[in-house]
C-alpha cells in the first residue's frame, strides 16, 4: 500500500478509458487498484500507465471523482487488487443509461445489441462496482452510465459444464467477453433504445399485479374487463421492440356505452389504478364547451399536450396517457346536425379526430370514452384507429347482481349489521333487470327502513340509542324497499299491465283455453330456443273480444324481467315522427333485457288509421315494419305480441307477414259459452248477495234485530224484482223478435231461478225472524 495524490485525467481520450491513469514507474496497465478515501470507503478500479502523468499522482475523470469524493491534490491510500475469477466475473450487469449533456439529446433510436457489444470490446477486463460512474462514446455522442446491478457469472460456465441456474448478486465484478451487458434508460432520459441488450421490466409492470376490481367497488363486469384488456392493454405489456418487429399499434379509444347507472364511470375511473401509469386525466363532456371561439377546441388540444410533448423527447418509451370522456355524446354529435349557425360541435369533433389519429399520431394515449347513446355520436369516431374497441356494459345477470350486493353489504356484514336471514342470492334472484345503482339503492333503502325502527317517535327526532346497539338490517327490510322503494327502470311495471286484466280472466270456453295455451307455448319458444331469437305473433279478432286481456295476460305468465305494453292512449296529440321515436325508445329498451316482452296493442290506432278515404301513417307503419322484423342483438330475447280488430286492413298494409304467427280471438258465440261466462259472473254477484245478507245477521247482535230483518227483506225484493224485470225483457225480447237479446236473457233468468232455491232456503226472512 502506498499513497498518493489525486489528479486531474490529462486528456479527453484518457477519460472515456474509464481508468485511473498513473505514472508508468508506478503501475502497470491493466492492474487493478483500491482506492481508500476514508477507512470505511474505498473503491476499486482499473489503471493504465502514461507519460504524462507524474509518479506519485493518480489522475481520474471527472465522473470517477464524483463517485469517489475525490478532489484534486488529496492524498490516498492505493492497493494492489486481485478479483477471484471463480466468484468475481460478471455475468450480467444492468447499466442506467442518459445523453451525457442534455443540449446533445435527439430521438433517434440506438441498437443496444450494437451498445453492448461495444461497451464489452472497449471495457473488457476491467473491474467495475455497483453504482460507479463513467462515460461512454457511441456514434459519435457521450453517454453517463451508472452501474446499477450486477450478477456473477454461474461457476458451472467457468468449469466447462451446463449453467446451473443459479443467480448471485454481487458489489464488485469483472467484465469479461462472454458478460452480458443490460442498458435501461434512466427515469428522466429522452433516450430512445431498441434491440434486445435493454430491460424489460419496465413494460411488464404497466398491470398493477395486485389490482382486485370486486375490492374496488365493481362487480359483475368480468367478461367485459377480459375484453378490455385483451384488446387494450395486451399490446402494452410487451416491449416495444416486439410490438415494432410486429408491426402492431396499440388500441388508442374505448368506447363504454350501455344503460344508465351499469358502471361505465366507475369502470373507466378504476381503469387508471390498475395500471402503474400516471393519474388519468377526467373530463366531463360538457366541460369541454366554451362560450368564446376557439376556446372549446383549445381545451381538447390540452389534454393531447402533455402526450404530443413526451412523444417527441421518449418516442416508443413514452408513458401510458389516459384521457376519459364522461358523457361523451355532449360534445362529439354527428357534424352536421347541431342547429345555429357556429357549427362549435363540428369543430370540437374535427379537432378530438385529429388529435385521436391524425396527421401527427400518437402511439401513448387511450381514450376513453362514456355514453348513454352511442347512436349520437360521429361516425368517424367509430372506426379502427379511434374508438376502436366498443364494449357494451349492460344490465348485470344473477352472478353479477350477487357481486354487487356483496360488494355494498360488505361493510354491514363485516360490523355484524347484516341479519343472518338476508340471502344474497335470494335478492339477486328477485332483482331481475336491477342495475348496478338500482342495486347500490336498494341496499340505501333497507338500512334507512331499519335504522328507522330504531327512531322514537317523539314530538322531537331522538335515536333509542338502547336498541340501536342491536341495529341489523333483516330480510324484511330488503323485501320491503324492493316492493315500495326501489323498482328498476328496464323492468316489468305491474301497473302497466294490470289494468288490462284487473277483473281477471274468464276461461268461457275452449277458445279462450286455446289461445292462452297457443301463448305459452310461444314464451317457452321464446325462452328456450336459441334459433329463434324473434318471436312474434299478432291477435286478431272483433272488437271487445278481450285481445288486449289476453296479451297482457300471456306477458305477465311469461314471468319475463322487461315487459313493455305500447299503447296508443300513451301517444295521444304524437306526431309522426314523436310516435315513431316513442315506439323506438320501447323496442331499445327492450334489447337491452337479456328476456323481453313487447305488447304491441291497437295496431290501427297507432297507425291512425281511418276508414274514410282510407287514411293511415305511412311513417308509422314503415317504423312498425322494420322494428317487428328487427332481430334483438346477441344474447337478446324478444317476444312481440300484437294486437288488431281489422285483420283486413293489416293485410292490404302488407302487415301480417311481419308476425310469426295469427292467433283469431273469437266472440262468445253459443249459450252454452254464455251460460259459462255469466255464471262466473253472477256467482260471484250472489256471493256478494249471501254475504250481505250474514253481515245483517251479525250486525243484528250489536244493534238491532229489527234492523236487521228491515235489511234482509229490502235484499230481497230487490232481488224478486230484478227476476220480475228479467222476464219483463224477455216478452219484449220476443214481441220484437230480437233473437240475441232472447238468448241472452233467457240464458241470465236460467242462473238466476237455478240460484234462487238455495237462496230462499238459506236466506229465508223467518229465519232471520227466528235468529
Amino acid at each position: 500500500m502506498s499513497t498518493m495524490q489525486a489528479a486531474r485525467c490529462p486528456t479527453d481520450e484518457l477519460s472515456l478509458t474509464n481508468c485511473a491513469v498513473v505514472s508508468e514507474k508506478d503501475l502497470q496497465s491493466g492492474q487493478h487498484v483500491t482506492v481508500r478515501t476514508t477507512p470505511a470507503h474505498k473503491f476499486v478500479f482499473t489503471v493504465k500507465s502514461h507519460h504524462s502523468v507524474l509518479p506519485g499522482t493518480i489522475a481520474f475523470s471527472l465522473p470517477q471523482r464524483k463517485w469517489a469524493g475525490l478532489s484534486i491534490g488529496q492524498e490516498i491510500e492505493v492497493a494492489n487488487y486481485n478479483f477471484d475469477k471463480s466468484k468475481q466475473c460478471i455475468g450480467a450487469m444492468t447499466i442506467e443509461i442518459d445523453f451525457l449533456q442534455k443540449k446533445s439529446t435527439d430521438s433517434s433510436p440506438y441498437d443496444s445489441d450494437k451498445m453492448a457489444a461495444e461497451f464489452i470490446q472497449h471495457f473488457n477486463n476491467q473491474g467495475f462496482t455497483v453504482g460507479q460512474q463513467l462515460v461512454f462514446s457511441f456514434c459519435d455522442k457521450l453517454f453517463g452510465l451508472v452501474i446499477k446491478n450486477i450478477e456473477a457469472m454461474d461457476s458451472s460456465i467457468l468449469k466447462g459444464e451446463p449453467a446451473s441456474g443459479k443467480k448471485q448478486k454481487i458489489e464488485i465484478g469483472l467484465l469479461v467477453g462472454n458478460s452480458q451487458v443490460i442498458f435501461e434508460k434512466s427515469e428522466s432520459s429522452s433516450i430512445s433504445l431498441v434491440g434486445k441488450a435493454k430491460t424489460k421490466e419496465a413494460r411488464q409492470t404497466i398491470i398493477n399485479p395486485d389490482w382486485n376490481f370486486e375490492k374496488m367497488g365493481i362487480g359483475g363486469l368480468d367478461k367485459e374487463f377480459s375484453g378490455i384488456f385483451r384488446r387494450a392493454f395486451a399490446s402494452r405489456v410487451f416491449p416495444p421492440d416486439i410490438v415494432e418487429q410486429m408491426g402492431c399499434k396499440h388500441v388508442k379509444g374505448i368506447l363504454l356505452f350501455g344503460p344508465p347507472g351499469c358502471g361505465k364511470t366507475l369502470m373507466a375511473r378504476q381503469i387508471g389504478k390498475m395500471l402503474n401509469a400516471r393519474e388519468p386525466k377526467i373530463v366531463n363532456g360538457p366541460e369541454i364547451l366554451n362560450k368564446y371561439v376557439g376556446e372549446s377546441e383549445a381545451n381538447i388540444r390540452k389534454l393531447f399536450a402533455d402526450a404530443e410533448e413526451e412523444q417527441k423527447r421518449l418516442g416508443a418509451n413514452s408513458g401510458l396517457h389516459i384521457i376519459i370522456f364522461d358523457e361523451l355524446d355532449a360534445i362529439c354529435k354527428q357534424r352536421g346536425t347541431s342547429s345555429g349557425s357556429t357549427g362549435v360541435h363540428d369543430t370540437v369533433v374535427n379537432q378530438l379526430l385529429s388529435k385521436i389519429d391524425g396527421v401527427e399520431q400518437l402511439n401513448n394515449i387511450l381514450v376513453i370514452g362514456m355514453t348513454n347513446r352511442p347512436d349520437l355520436i360521429d361516425e368517424a369516431l367509430m372506426r379502427p384507429g379511434r374508438f376502436e374497441v366498443k364494449m357494451e356494459i349492460g344490465l348485470p345477470d344473477e352472478k353479477g347482481r350477487v357481486q354487487i350486493l356483496n360488494i355494498h353489504t360488505a361493510k354491514m356484514r363485516e360490523f355484524n349489521l347484516l341479519s343472518g336471514d338476508v340471502d344474497v342470492k335470494e335478492l339477486a334472484a328477485d332483482t331481475k333487470n336491477y342495475s348496478g345503482a338500482e342495486l347500490e339503492g336498494l341496499v340505501r333503502a333497507a338500512q334507512s327502513t331499519a335504522m328507522n325502527r330504531h327512531i322514537k317517535a317523539t314530538s322531537t327526532v331522538e335515536v333509542d340509542m338502547e336498541r340501536a346497539e342491536k341495529l341489523q338490517v333483516t330480510r324484511t327490510d330488503f323485501m320491503a324497499s324492493l316492493n315500495n322503494d326501489i323498482k328498476p327502470a328496464f323492468g316489468t311495471n305491474q301497473e302497466d299491465y294490470s289494468s288490462y286484466i284487473m277483473n281477471g280472466i274468464i276461461k268461457w270456453g275452449d277458445p279462450v283455453t286455446r289461445v292462452l295455451e297457443d301463448g305459452e307455448l310461444l314464451v317457452q319458444q321464446t325462452k328456450n330456443s336459441d334459433r329463434t331469437p324473434l318471436v312474434s305473433v299478432l291477435l286478431e279478432g272483433p272488437p271487445h273480444s278481450g285481445k288486449t286481456a289476453l296479451a297482457a295476460k300471456i306477458s305477465e305468465d311469461s314471468q319475463f324481467p322487461f315487459i313493455k305494453i305500447c299503447s296508443p292512449d300513451k301517444m295521444i296529440g304524437y306526431s309522426e315522427i314523436s310516435k315513431c321515436q316513442a315506439i323506438k325508445k320501447v323496442f331499445d329498451d327492450a334489447y337491452k333485457s337479456q328476456l323481453s316482452c313487447v305488447v304491441v296493442d291497437d295496431i290501427e290506432r297507432l297507425l291512425d288509421y281511418v276508414p274514410i278515404g282510407p287514411r293511415f301513417s305511412n311513417l308509422v307503419l314503415q317504423a312498425l315494419l322494420v322494428l317487428l322484423k328487427k332481430t334483438p342483438p346477441h344474447g337478446r330475447k324478444l317476444l312481440i305480441i300484437g294486437t288488431t280488430s281489422r285483420k283486413d286492413v293489416l293485410q292490404e298494409m302488407e302487415m301480417l307477414d311481419a308476425f310469426s304467427t295469427t292467433i283469431h280471438v273469437q266472440n262468445i258465440s253459443s249459450g252454452d259459452h254464455l251460460v259459462e261466462a255469466l255464471e262466473v259472473i253472477y256467482l260471484s254477484v250472489y256471493l256478494s248477495i249471501c254475504l250481505s245478507i250474514y253481515l245483517s245477521i251479525y250486525l243484528s247482535i250489536y244493534l238491532s234485530i229489527y234492523l236487521s230483518i228491515y235489511l234482509s227483506i229490502y235484499l230481497f225484493i230487490g232481488y224478486y224484482f230484478s227476476i220480475l224485470f228479467y222476464l219483463f225483457n224477455v216478452v219484449s225480447a220476443l214481441v220484437s223478435r230480437d233473437t240475441t237479446l232472447s238468448v241472452t236473457l233467457f240464458t241470465c233468468t236460467k242462473i238466476l231461478l237455478s240460484y234462487l232455491p238455495y237462496f230462499c232456503s238459506l236466506q229465508a226472512p223467518g229465519q232471520l225472524h227466528r235468529c
